[in-house]
């Protein structure tokens, strides 16, 4: 990573954070590594559609119902077979495992980050 050129106050304000809720998650296993599908419910923003490489420290069946913070605006990706329609933020560790980011307490779905 790249920590020489600092990002600017108006290039952060660009990134659309937001608060989601789980609504399914089950294995992708035509990923190349492994993966999880899921389905975010944002509120006015409504559903979308990710691929997440969390299965090191979750289950499917423990992310159904969990708020998590992902970056709604970037362009839609292509991901084995299907469309990933946004970025699930979290913290990885020496060994390459995804901890989830999270709110301390429920929030409105679509609640922007900030």
């Amino acid at each position: 990573m790249n920590n020489e050129v600092p990002l600017s106050w108006p290039e952060f304000t660009r990134v659309d954070i937001r608060a989601g809720t789980v609504l399914s998650a089950k294995p992708f296993p035509e990923a190349r590594n492994s993966s999880y599908i899921l389905v975010i419910d944002f509120g006015p923003l409504g559903q979308r559609k990710t691929s997440a490489q969390i299965t090191d420290l979750y289950q499917p069946e423990e992310l159904v119902g969990r708020q998590v913070i992902a970056v709604v605006n970037f362009p839609p990706k292509q991901i084995a077979n299907i469309m990933s329609e946004c970025l699930i933020l979290g913290a990885v560790g020496d060994d390459k495992a995804v901890n989830l980011l999270r709110t301390d307490t429920p929030v409105e779905n679509g609640a922007r980050v900030g």
